[in-house]
């Protein structure tokens, strides 16, 4: 159970990937090893903990890598992109913004994009902190919705989404 458990953090720490990745894994690669209950629970609090040190690891990251012409010319554009994609969410609900961009199961949204948006735009950490949470819950019954739905086969296992999560075998 603990090698399980391991493995639902260890995709859910993978940037891209997070829980729309461990949750589909759990239920449908691990359903002998780890109920969906629990498979959802760990990987939620997993990638709510994921938000939390991305955030809390940002600042000192920045300020050090600042330093670095390299990372000024080549990587921080890159960081004020993920801002003005952000920006648009914060501007018409608050930190809720963040929330829904978080909890919007979509490629480029989660808890790392997330965070250093939040960074960028100057969030204190309570406030991302609870953004963050009621994201990743979004997100959460978002992706075990879709599986419960392949699972019983409510949405056919052919279907384009079914291919968007790991296939039954």
């Amino acid at each position: 159970m603990l090698r399980s458990i391991g493995i639902l953090v260890a995709i859910t720490f993978i940037p891209a990937l997070e829980l729309r990745a461990s949750i589909p894994w759990g239920m449908f690669k691990m359903q002998n090893q780890l109920s969906w209950v629990i498979t959802v629970a760990v990987c939620s609090i997993a990638n709510i903990v994921l938000g939390w040190l991305v955030f809390v690891a940002l600042g000192p990251l920045f300020d050090w890598m600042k330093k670095w012409k390299w990372f000024s010319r080549n990587i921080w554009p890159l960081l004020e992109r993920t801002q003005q994609k952000i920006h648009p969410y914060v501007e018409k609900y608050g930190e809720m913004g963040i929330a829904v961009f978080i909890g919007i199961p979509l490629p480029g949204s989660g808890v790392y994009s997330g965070a250093i948006g939040a960074y960028l735009l100057g969030l204190d950490g309570r406030k991302f902190f609870i953004a963050n949470i009621i994201g990743v819950l979004i997100a959460a019954a978002a992706v075990t919705c879709l599986c419960i739905l392949i699972y019983y086969g409510i949405v056919g296992q052919d279907s384009w989404m079914a291919k968007l999560f790991i296939k039954l075998s």
